[in-house]
């Protein structure tokens, strides 16, 4: 068995909102064990609608549809769903009365074409929604092969939308005979080929579990995708893949599902009772921002400055200004002496400091590829990265703030 996913909105298309929506519906029916083959977002046409549903239902045994379901003229989810089963839209007195009701608590009159949404293709079921005047809409359609296709038609709302497919729809599904599984392994300091190549045969195709590669602003993600008959079994198998891939990807993995790197540096400074203090040019209060996220940061983590100027650095860090002079703003040198002058100035057991760096020029290929210095000043230690800025200018503050983090992480592990 599997599934589709149909959102409905021209706000969605044209980019004015995103679809949040299918990404949810998409991991809920991971959990009843029917995967997900399809996304499908469409404008408020009503013959895109038709032909989206119908190809959706010919080749899927389960079709969600979110939005379309409002009063207002560009709402024709109701309509295209009746045009694909070839029957009238027919009234529901008992939809009526709860959208009425709706109204009524909220003390205001309702709106005559508010009437529209106790409309229900003929032979379809209304689904209650206790949170909106927009029901849901449950039917089945008969396939050119034989077999059914069940339809779900859900609010856009997702408030609205997650509680009624919780509770409305999910009982009506009977699953796909199998469980799947999910979980994530976060890693930095690799390029994706890299990593792929570190792995080897677990990211081959068909293989069981899948092992998939995202990157995300310099953040590997390696995402394990499990079947089986239970979720004791999918657990067994996440679990030996998970050992396999620490063991290929060493300390370059760093945690698990949403953890960030500021939520591992922050835990081992604490396990480490360590102190930590940041300086920032090029990167403007990120690595502060990020570490200041993170829960239990007050106990480790002291404060920093953000640093543009010689001034600044002057004033702040006590960084010589003949040294600014001599070897530049962006330079191991400056780095080092604003992460010892970070460190002097907060009195903490380690400092983090992060340079500016040159303009993107994005139009010169000869131009000569921009680069920042991150640096690390601890008790008998100094460490300068260079950080060279190539792809998306726009990532870069965060690939740098990382770069500083991991800096000091692998030092406190001893990698």
């Amino acid at each position: 068995m599997s599934a589709e996913i149909i959102a409905v909105g021209t706000e969605l298309t044209s980019g004015a909102k995103l679809d949040t929506n299918s990404q949810w519906l998409s991991l809920e029916l991971a959990e009843c064990g029917i995967p997900v083959r399809a996304h499908t977002t469409i404008w408020d046409d009503l013959d895109e609608m038709v032909s989206a549903i119908r190809f959706a239902a010919e080749r899927s045994e389960v079709v969600l549809i979110t939005g379309g379901l409002g009063p207002t003229l560009d709402d024709l989810t109701r309509e295209a769903l009746a045009k694909v089963a070839g029957v009238e839209l027919e009234l529901h007195p008992p939809s009526l009365e709860h959208v009425k009701t709706m109204f009524a608590r909220r003390n205001r009159p309702m709106p005559e074409r508010n009437a529209m949404q106790a409309m229900f293709p003929a032979g379809s079921e209304p689904i209650p929604n206790p949170r909106g005047t927009a029901p849901g809409i449950w039917m089945t359609l008969q396939r050119s092969d034989g077999r059914q296709c069940r339809i779900a038609a859900m609010p856009g709302v997702p408030s609205e939308m997650k509680q009624m497919y919780r509770q409305q729809v999910v009982p009506r599904l009977d699953g796909g005979g199998k469980v799947i599984r999910r979980a994530r392994i976060n890693c930095f300091g690799v390029g994706e080929s890299q990593a792929e190549e570190m792995l080897g045969e677990l990211t081959a195709r068909g293989r069981d579990p899948d092992v998939g590669i995202t990157v995300h602003e310099a953040t590997i993600t390696l995402r394990i995708t499990a079947e089986g008959l239970s979720a004791d079994e999918c657990r067994d198998k996440i679990e030996k893949t998970r050992n396999a891939i620490i063991n290929r990807m060493g300390i370059i993995a760093f945690g698990s599902e949403d953890e960030e790197l500021e939520h591992a540096l922050i835990r081992l400074l604490n396990q480490r009772r360590a102190s930590l203090s940041t300086a920032e040019s090029g990167t403007g209060g990120l690595l502060s921002y990020k570490l200041t996220g993170v829960t239990g940061f007050d106990t480790c983590y002291k404060g920093g400055v953000v640093v543009p100027t010689h001034a600044a650095k002057r004033d702040m860090l006590a960084v010589d200004p003949l040294l600014l002079r001599q070897y530049g703003d962006i330079s191991s040198e400056a780095a080092e002496a604003m992460a010892r002058g970070c460190r002097q100035k907060f009195g903490t057991n380690f400092a983090l400091a992060i340079t500016e760096w040159a303009d993107f020029k994005a139009d010169d290929p000869f131009a000569a590829v921009p680069a920042s210095f991150v640096a690390l000043a601890g008790p008998k230690v100094v460490q300068v990265e260079k950080v060279q800025h190539f792809g998306d200018p726009e990532i870069a503050k965060s690939r740098t703030a990382k770069t500083a983090m991991n800096l000091l992480r692998l030092h406190l592990i001893g990698g």
